[in-house]
């Protein structure tokens, strides 16, 4: 199935229900749809050719999301751009992806014109909001065109291409195919409630988790309420007002739900599955969720095999009396019916039960490689299976336990973050001769980012200002939330900087 596929799945199930809400205002599946061949026929005046790589950034917005639909339509390829990045990054990204359109909203504007100059692939800009100077608005691009059926045949099964950091910061394109959203697709549907038809409530950002669990819930004819930024009290509000019965959100993001004084006093009858995920979560606090909040459940993925590596069922959180299953709760559930997954040792041997090593997956989930990196792509695809660089293990039940990474990567709340991005950053100041970045544990948003910097000689540091230095930078998800400042970082004979040893160091200062 392409995207499209997933629309016009939806709208066979009643063309006039609501199928996306903001502030009030539904756009039907019928809607949707004439929207989705009004975009395909806009790309195709525009030149884009099938196959071509079609950008995205934005905030959540509806008319944004109906564009994944009329790329699909024009059998081009959707490049979701995080909008949380900096300029650099989303400049990198259209570049390196090969981006040949970028629709944009105006509130990224400065940033697209800072960066289009330097982007010669770039032959097309199209503001969803406003006529700018320099790119036409999203109506008037649509100026003309009819919005009767027309629909262009792939190329091949490339659905999408987002972006992941690796070991050096840079995001890797990560190849999804039509088959990759089918398979994660599928699991959703087999492994969570769904009674009736669905009412998605999507406050986490749509270029992540919360954009593709939209899949599922449209093959079922489901309304997506979207949120355009987030507001814990007015998510509380909303469940109550549509009768949400799915939705997402991050542990940090759960945390100041769990937080806020109206929850007791909300009206979370309705809800079938609240899923979360994207970060480790405090086993304390989700037993809190259970108890306040009601059906939770978690799903563990990442942009390589996405969501759907393992799931945990609202129903598996409790033990067969009623009471919360508290040592399952560090869990990642159990592997997925249509997943094959093991924990592997450095030669290449699966692993028994209890025994720690990389957890690998292959099957229908799993990515068809990064784009134009086949040293990536072998890197990852090593022995014949996908390696996360997620160190776990598997019980005897089946339950997947993560206990570390292989690679330097921080999940702070819902994001991934690679130290040496941050690195990177601390080292452009002119006070630091050395620094090391790890992520600890946190209660808040999972791991948090912790930097112990080197200070130069002859300098002093003030960890608030470098802080804000990082910050200036790379952007507050990937600044420092704690800075520690030592004389001199733990070495090996060769001069590498020991992060087991910070991090050792760094246990010892918070348990005394």
């Amino acid at each position: 199935m392409r995207f499209i596929d997933y629309l016009d799945k939806g709208a066979s199930l009643g063309a006039d229900a609501p199928c996306l809400t903001m502030d009030g205002r539904d756009l039907s599946y019928r809607e949707v749809q004439q929207l989705s061949y009004c975009i395909a026929r806009g790309l195709d005046r525009s030149g884009v050719a099938p196959g071509e790589k079609i950008a995205i950034l934005s905030g959540n917005d509806p008319i944004a999301f109906a564009c994944v639909f009329g790329i699909s339509r024009a059998a081009a390829v959707w490049c979701p751009i995080n909008p949380r990045n900096e300029a650099a990054e989303n400049k990198f990204i259209l570049d390196a992806f090969d981006c040949s359109l970028l629709l944009f909203h105006s509130s990224f504007a400065a940033m697209v014109e800072a960066v289009r100059s330097d982007l010669p692939k770039l032959r097309a800009l199209v503001c969803l909001d406003a006529e700018l100077p320099f790119a036409p608005s999203f109506e008037n691009w649509l100026n003309g065109l009819a919005n009767d059926h027309y629909q262009r045949a792939a190329v091949d099964d490339l659905a999408m291409i987002p972006g992941t950091g690796g070991t050096t910061g840079k995001p890797k394109g990560v190849m999804l195919s039509g088959r990759n959203i089918e398979t994660m697709t599928a699991l959703t549907l087999i492994g969570y409630p769904f009674k009736g038809r669905p009412i998605y409530l999507a406050l986490a950002p749509l270029t992540h988790a919360a954009g593709v669990l939209c899949f599922p819930i449209m093959t079922r004819g489901g309304r997506i309420v979207i949120m355009h930024h987030p507001d814990i009290g007015e998510f509380l509000t909303l469940i109550a007002r549509y009768r949400v019965t799915h939705t997402f959100l991050p542990p940090t993001v759960i945390y100041m739900l769990l937080d806020h004084p109206n929850l007791d006093s909300a009206d979370l009858t309705s809800l079938q599955c609240f899923w979360y995920g994207a970060a480790p979560i405090s086993a304390t606090r989700l037993a809190e969720a259970l108890r306040r909040i009601g059906p939770m459940a978690q799903l563990f993925g990442q942009t390589e095999a996405p969501m759907m590596i393992s799931t945990m069922a609202p129903d598996e959180h409790y033990n067969p009396d009623g009471t919360i299953a508290m040592e399952r709760l560090a869990s990642a559930g159990r592997i997925s019916p249509l997943v094959q997954a093991g924990i592997m040792n450095g030669d290449g041997h699966l692993l028994a039960a209890g025994e720690r090593g990389e957890i690998v997956v292959r099957g229908s989930l799993v990515m068809d490689g990064y784009y134009k990196n086949p040293e990536a792509t072998a890197e990852a695809s090593t022995h014949g299976w996908h390696h996360t660089g997620d160190i776990g293990y598997l019980d005897e039940d089946g339950y997947l336990f993560l206990v570390d990474r292989a690679k330097d990567m921080i999940i702070t709340g819902g994001f991934n973050v690679y130290s040496i991005e941050v690195e990177n950053a601390l080292r452009a100041h002119q006070s630091v001769q050395d620094c090391a970045v790890i992520g600890l544990p946190d209660d808040k948003w999972g791991e948090r980012i912790v930097a112990v910097v080197q200070p130069r000689a002859g300098h002093s540091i003030d960890a608030t200002e470098l802080a804000g230095f990082v910050k200036q930078r790379i952007g507050s998800v990937k600044a420092p939330k704690q800075i520690e400042v030592w004389d001199d970082l733990p070495r090996s004979k060769v001069g590498k900087v020991l992060k087991p040893d910070i991090r050792a160091r760094l246990a010892a200062l918070l348990s005394s």
